[in-house]
């Protein structure tokens, strides 16, 4: 008798921390909802909102943060990019899809059989992924972890991946390593995408994620910036390159004529991607 209680006790202990650890996903899927949804929070907010103490709440972010979701700074956590921090992958990919979707779509038609491409970490040329069997065979270059998931086993295409150091908020490999081997390759294009542009200069708020993309400019013979909408309106402090640098400039069709008629008077070749709705 006193073996079958035992057996139950554990049983009951281990379907308490089983239904904890399921309330404890659920919890911090929707903290990780909210904070994305409103840019930034105060964590103390977030105690009013799921009902939970102070402690819970920082061990959630924290939690959060580790995945490379986050930023934590002075009780905030924030989700959206500043002028120096720039979002996680995870963010970025639930913002401006169907602009980004279109511009990758747009891009596809720089894209010729035999090819070799260097692909960045951004998830605006992730999108260019599911249209690249249409156009093989092509030698994808890569630092991003998603789109090397992405394109493992896509037939025809040739995946090589670039190694390097690991960072968690871009899901990708970034650093001394990485350029090394970047600088021993030579590719016919380099599709490229930046957090900002501003006074006719790329920006991004990241010096490793600068000096990356920057080697896959550099070593590669065509190179083509998507940019959606949203990155005209941005700053950010490490300068990548000037808009007149780059061979195509591919834009959606809501950034603002200003700054298409702006890059045109500059000589600029400027591709303008329409979006589901048909806008121009």
């Amino acid at each position: 008798m006193t073996q079958k209680t035992n057996q139950g006790d554990e049983l009951l202990d281990q379907l308490t921390s089983d239904s904890r650890q399921t309330r404890q996903v659920a919890r911090r899927r929707m903290i990780a909802e909210a904070v994305m949804s409103e840019g930034s929070m105060r964590i103390e907010d977030l105690t009013d909102r799921f009902g939970i103490s102070l402690m819970t709440a920082h061990r959630d972010v924290d939690e959060l943060v580790s995945r490379g979701i986050f930023r934590k700074t002075r009780g905030i956590v924030t989700a959206a990019a500043t002028n120096l921090i720039e979002s996680s992958d995870v963010y970025r990919s639930s913002r401006q899809s169907a602009e980004k979707k279109a511009i990758a779509e747009a891009a596809m038609q720089f894209v010729e059989p035999g090819q070799a491409i260097f692909f960045d970490d951004s998830t605006t040329v992730l999108q260019m992924a599911s249209h690249l069997s249409a156009k093989v065979p092509i030698t994808a270059i890569t630092n991003s972890l998603t789109l090397m998931n992405a394109l493992t086993g896509m037939h025809d295409v040739t995946l090589l991946a670039l190694g390097g150091q690991y960072y968690n908020w871009c899901n990708a490999f970034m650093g001394r390593m990485t350029i090394s081997e970047i600088k021993g390759l030579r590719a016919d294009i380099a599709f490229i995408s930046m957090s900002a542009i501003s006074d006719g200069i790329v920006l991004h708020q990241s010096p490793e994620t600068v000096d990356t993309k920057r080697a896959m400019f550099d070593c590669s013979v065509k190179r083509i910036l998507l940019a959606d909408h949203t990155k005209f309106e941005r700053r950010a402090l490490h300068s990548f390159a000037a808009l007149d640098e780059f061979d195509v400039v591919i834009v959606d069709d809501k950034t603002l004529p200003v700054h298409i008629d702006r890059m045109r008077s500059r000589d600029i070749n400027v591709v303008v991607a329409r979006t589901s709705d048909g806008r121009m």
